[in-house]
């Protein structure tokens, strides 16, 4: 999460969205730079709103804005399943060595997902508690320029993205009716990609 105080804007990190790309371009700009542990980097909005908006108000900010980019769920799931594939996770619950990518997405569109699919939710990150989308700019990961394009006006600079934290290439099979099944028991991750700009 990367808070930039003249410009009255919080840029939320969306797990597997780029935001350590982000992250490594931008940090040096903003004025609040929380990236460690995971838990802190990637907290949710409603996270940010009871405990970073309040501090910013405190020292006297307001009106602050947030924006966020979310990703196709199945190409998110997709990248959660590669990155759990790597070596220092051999062994862990977490794990995806293994694991067929159909099964981990399975395992997702459950009411309780096996450790190594529990992954959340970009809808739930996003959202404001009550089914709505409580992000005020929302895009999408595939239209990284457009969120680009917003920054660079909003912050008044140009940026170049660095590679970073990019998941390892895997075949991904999904049949026919295992999408189907992720479609109906996860809408709300389809309603919120559909919602955001791109």
């Amino acid at each position: 999460m990367l808070v930039f105080w003249k410009e009255r804007l919080i840029l939320l990190a969306v797990p597997k969205t780029g935001t350590t790309a982000l992250e490594g371009a931008l940090a040096p700009r903003a004025q609040f730079v929380l990236r460690d542990p995971p838990q802190i980097k990637h907290a949710p909005l409603y996270r940010a709103r009871r405990f970073v908006v309040p501090l910013i108000e405190a020292a006297g900010g307001s009106g602050f804005e947030t924006v966020a980019a979310v990703r196709e769920p199945v190409d998110w799931l997709g990248s959660w399943w590669r990155y759990r594939q790597r070596d220092d996770l051999v062994g862990h619950v977490n794990s995806t060595r293994g694991i067929a990518f159909e099964e981990f997405v399975d395992q997702y569109a459950r009411g309780k997902p096996a450790p190594f699919a529990s992954v959340g939710s970009q809808a739930r990150f996003v959202g404001d508690g009550e089914g709505s989308i409580g992000v005020d700019h929302l895009f999408r990961y595939e239209a990284m320029d457009q969120l680009i394009g917003f920054l660079e006006e909003r912050l008044s600079m140009q940026i170049e993205l660095p590679r970073l934290n990019v998941s390892p290439e895997h075949p991904m099979e999904l049949h026919d009716h295992v999408a189907a099944k992720l479609r109906r028991k996860r809408e709300p991750e389809f309603a919120v990609w559909q919602a955001a700009r791109g």
